[in-house]
């Protein structure tokens, strides 16, 4: 099983020094959770960093806290107000039309970044229409709760080198209005600054690239 597994992988992974480069480009959008309140501070947790006072009034990471209203803490992300209890997140995610349209703009090096969410959970994405699948990064897969000891395993190159990757199945993909079931990806034993979102994702898009915008169409 090993061996031929390892024989159908042919996956292109961008090198980890391009994806180390990219670590401090903005993102397309917001993941922010609750994790307390502190009289007139709340407790932010931004596209899965660690908790952060944030005043009311003040912005972080593009971010505002509006108020504070009992146990709730009323965040702008993404142009809209969210209402957010402790435990819970909210996501300003890519604009959409309702017709299951993704608008993506590349940044200033031509790469197409975004956040949308895996299983539910916050994660952001390199588009990387090399990559036969989406690819996780080990942090990514724990935040997600995916085991990667129940997946079948291959070795890959990367530029550091063989890595162990495990193959698993995602329940949901979602970025913006377009959500996808039963989605391919790989999980590597390795950190990753970003998701890649292979084809397995890109493949079930219609695909169009104008200048430095990119529009994917639900084909299915």
């Amino acid at each position: 099983m090993f061996s031929g597994f390892r024989r159908k992988m042919k996956w292109h992974f961008t090198p980890i020094a391009l994806l180390l480069g990219l670590a401090s480009l903005p993102v397309a959008a917001q993941d922010v959770g609750l994790a307390g309140l502190l009289g007139s501070k709340a407790m932010l947790m931004i596209n899965g960093g660690e908790p952060q006072a944030v005043r009311v009034g003040e912005s972080v990471d593009g971010v505002k806290l509006i108020s504070i209203q009992g146990d709730q803490a009323i965040v702008e992300v993404g142009g809209k107000k969210r209402p957010l209890r402790i435990g819970q997140h909210a996501i300003g995610a890519s604009p959409g039309d309702g017709s299951g349209k993704i608008v993506l703009t590349a940044d200033g090096q031509g790469h197409f970044i975004t956040t949308g969410t895996v299983n539910g959970t916050s994660v952001r994405f390199l588009v990387d229409t090399g990559a036969t699948m989406i690819s996780l990064g080990a942090s990514d897969a724990r935040r997600i709760g995916l085991d990667p000891n129940r997946g079948e395993k291959g070795v890959t190159n990367t530029a550091n080198g063989q890595t162990v990757v495990s193959r698993v199945k995602l329940d949901t993909v979602r970025i913006g209005d377009v959500t996808l079931h039963g989605i391919d990806a790989t999980i590597h034993q390795t950190e990753m600054p970003f998701a890649l979102l292979g084809m397995s994702f890109l493949n079930r898009m219609e695909m169009q690239r104008d200048g430095s915008t990119m529009t994917l169409k639900k084909r299915f």
